[in-house]
């Protein structure tokens, strides 16, 4: 048998996996951990497999840059076909490498390339036994100083802050709960330093999830456990960058990022894929798709309109790059009504009113729902309530366009 690690908190940790699958109105909910969003052509056929063969036939992105299969009929069988395409590295670990790094690193922009870190990490963790015990909640984030995935509120996460003439050169500020706690640490030891702060939150943290519910003591623990791995003298917190997650559309990757062609970032409607379409992008694709956070793909080497014809949204005005809605009814027994549908048909009313970001969502908990600025859309018996005003399902396109005007 598979173990499952167990959380010491009385409380039950739902979060779903692959070994340890939710069960869903729809049926078990599988969530495959891909860190760094990285999925090879191979892993993507492999998973469009596995989503005919074992799920509905659909491939959904997370908010944490990972995928799920609904519907899954033979969890071990799941479990075994992904262990073998290298997607399960741990069992005992899967639930807690939910790590996220900057898509666009080593692409274009950025103060250095993180991508090299991301597997560094994942075997890290997937090494220290005392992070199985860690809730699947808990966020790792590698920035290459942008501040794309530091937004995220990563529970713990380095950011690049000062480039050097080399990697090894660049100094990255270590963040906890998504905030500068003032230590800086080069890049060859931001792996260590991520683990060593995971490390000690796992021995501190009593019943928290997330780092963001340590009282000051306990974080300061966490903080001062990655002293050794600084940097010189603390810095004063905060002034780090944030920006806004790359939109929809063409990228032109820098001249040194290889011969794959550029990029483009491609939404597809309410992150959710047909295992038809995943399967073509892996035969399509000589490098491998990143998931982003943000329920896009960036993908190189294959055009914007090829991507287009696809379904996917090319275009940063495209209402589906902009409008996100939870998994809804029938899929979920919580949600009011079946969001998704409803809100499928309204796009089409939108309009360059996409430019507007807006979540949809099927009871009170917001399964899913953006960190920045959005208009909140929560179903009702009786149609949906937007930003506290109860409209009918007809009225949703044109509340959301009215509320362009307004964030």
């Amino acid at each position: 048998m598979i173990p499952v690690p167990r959380s010491r908190d009385s409380r039950a940790d739902a979060c779903p996996g692959v070994v340890a699958t939710h069960d869903a109105a729809d049926g078990a909910l599988a969530r495959v951990r891909l860190p760094g969003g990285v999925l090879t052509p191979a892993q993507a056929g492999l998973l469009a497999e596995c989503a005919d063969e074992c799920g509905d036939g659909e491939i959904h992105l997370t908010s944490r840059g990972n995928l799920q299969l609904r519907g899954v009929r033979d969890a071990s069988e799941l479990a075994g076909r992904l262990a073998a395409a290298g997607l399960l590295p741990s069992a005992t670990h899967e639930r807690v490498r939910n790590v996220l790094a900057s898509p666009l690193s080593g692409l274009a922009g950025g103060r250095c390339d993180v991508r090299a870190l991301v597997p560094r990490l994942d075997a890290a963790i997937c090494a220290a036994p005392g992070l199985a015990e860690l809730p699947g909640r808990v966020l790792f984030a590698l920035d290459d100083g942008r501040g794309d995935v530091a937004a995220e509120r990563p529970d713990v996460g380095w950011q690049a802050v000062s480039p050097g003439a080399s990697p090894g050169g660049t100094l990255g500020a270590l963040l906890l709960a998504g905030q500068d706690c003032g230590l800086r640490v080069r890049c060859p030891d931001a792996v260590a330093a991520l683990v060593r702060a995971a490390s000690e939150f796992a021995v501190v943290r009593g019943t928290a999830w997330r780092v963001a519910e340590l009282d000051d003591e306990a974080r300061a623990a966490v903080r001062e456990a990655v002293r050794p791995l600084a940097a010189g003298a603390s810095q004063r917190p905060g002034g780090l960058a944030r920006t806004e997650p790359p939109p929809p559309g063409p990228v032109r990757v820098a001249d040194d990022a290889g011969d794959a062609g550029d990029a483009v970032v491609a939404a597809p409607a309410f992150g959710r894929l047909s295992a038809e379409t995943v399967r073509r992008l892996g035969r399509r694709c000589a490098t491998p798709l990143l998931v982003t956070p943000w329920r896009s793909l960036v993908v190189r080497g294959v055009p914007a309109a090829e991507l287009a014809a696809l379904g996917f949204a090319v275009d940063a005005a495209d209402a589906r790059a902009r409008v996100s809605a939870c998994v809804g009814a029938p899929a979920c027994a919580k949600s009011r009504r079946d969001v998704r549908t409803e809100t499928a048909a309204a796009l089409p009313e939108l309009g360059d009113a996409g430019a507007v970001p807006a979540h949809v969502s099927g009871c009170e908990r917001r399964c899913g729902r953006p960190r920045g600025p959005h208009v909140d859309v929560l179903a009702e018996d009786d149609g949906y309530r937007i930003d506290g005003l109860l409209v009918g399902v007809d009225e949703l396109a044109a509340r959301l366009k009215g509320t362009r005007d307004t964030l």
